[in-house]
């Protein structure tokens, strides 16, 4: 399957500037997700590849090919849209058959596609129903099934799941990332859900405004966020981030909160030699902290905080402690959060190694 590589891209509506020299490889059999909030750019980059939209600088290659210039029908692309966009009165097997249109295959090897599609599908019993007689993850299966058919190198899809109830959603991100298992093809999907990113990609490129601000594989973004944006925006309950002055004394640096509340990051893997008085941001993972008694290692400090608020989530729960100027997110298992009241003093740890620290004027990871 081709690689796909855009270089310096610019995108411009008049005065406008959506992306601004853009530069991202994917490697051939990649499953890349482009990730980030709605206007930050993901779908306009995902037109341009797929010919939508007119690049105003820049270049697009799939494999050893410009396809700047290129209409869509040309570049060896099928594309999954956020609506399904089935044909009402075609069958399912219609609907299939229109994707192998402009393809000028016999009538035998259109047929051996539509039913090789329906078989990894598992939607062979409904191959004579029309789309009002589906439910929508059927329908959805079907729109994936005409862009199988084409046996193209590179299949993007643009927010498929987002019309989809929570198990339907689900459902259908374990079957795509199956059909990327099985096929090996290179796929290029749109999404601002985190859940559907962190499960399926290969690699993420978080955007924000037109700008790529990190490019990894999931537990590389989620261990190591490069920015301030991508570590509130990545994780649920989001990262806590909380203004630190760090102290250097005795050859250990800590990260002060307040008077007697700071965190040992002594071992902290410092790109550059840490100052004495420095501004930062703390991040620290809701999952990072244990409750007294409950250590599972090495802490880096403790605090002893009022609790403000409980959530419960079933297999889960959400502990809200107050911490100047905000709160403190905790995850805790559900047992330990019924025993629990506002107001109400507990003692927490935060473990060792596990904190990100942030400069605080620039945003960068430390």
């Amino acid at each position: 399957m081709p690689a796909v590589s855009f270089e310096h891209i610019v995108k411009r509506y008049g005065a406008v500037t959506v992306l601004d020299d853009l530069n991202l490889a994917i490697e051939d059999g990649d499953f890349l997700v482009l990730l980030g909030p709605s206007g930050c750019g993901k779908t306009t980059l995902l037109n341009l590849l797929a010919g939508l939209l007119e690049v105003t600088e820049g270049r697009i290659t799939i494999g050893d090919r410009d396809v700047t210039d290129l209409d869509p029908k040309d570049r060896g692309l099928a594309m999954v849209f956020q609506s399904y966009a089935l044909y009402p009165t075609k069958t399912v097997r219609g609907n299939l058959r229109f994707g192998l249109a402009a393809s000028r295959l016999p009538r035998d090897e259109q047929e051996r596609r539509i039913a090789w599609a329906a078989r990894l599908l598992q939607i062979e019993p409904l191959l004579d129903r029309k789309p009002a007689q589906l439910s929508g993850g059927q329908r959805q299966r079907v729109a994936i099934g005409r862009a199988l058919v084409k046996k193209v190198g590179v299949f993007l899809f643009d927010e498929p799941l987002s019309n989809l109830d929570a198990k339907l959603r689900t459902e259908m991100r374990l079957e795509i990332k199956k059909l990327h298992d099985e096929l090996k093809s290179t796929v290029v999907y749109v999404t601002h859900d985190q859940i559907e990113a962190m499960t399926m990609a290969t690699k993420i490129a978080v955007m924000d405004a037109g700008v790529i601000q990190q490019f990894g594989t999931p537990d590389e973004i989620y261990e190591r966020p490069a920015n301030l944006f991508v570590a509130g925006f990545i994780g649920a309950p989001a990262m806590n981030l909380r203004p630190a002055t760090l102290r250097l004394a005795a050859g250990r640096v800590e990260a002060v909160f307040a008077p007697g509340a700071a965190l040992d990051v002594t071992d902290y893997p410092f790109a550059a030699a840490p100052e004495d008085g420095m501004a930062v941001i703390a991040g620290l993972r809701p999952e990072h902290f244990d409750l007294k008694g409950a250590a599972s290692g090495p802490l880096a400090g403790s605090f002893t905080l009022p609790v403000r608020s409980t959530e419960r989530t079933g297999s889960d729960a959400t502990l809200y402690l107050a911490f100047a100027p905000d709160h403190l997110a905790l995850r805790i298992s559900p047992d330990r959060a019924g025993g629990l009241q506002p107001g109400d003093r507990v003692e927490v740890g935060f473990q060792a190694g596990k904190a990100n620290l942030f400069d605080a004027r620039s945003g960068r990871r430390l």
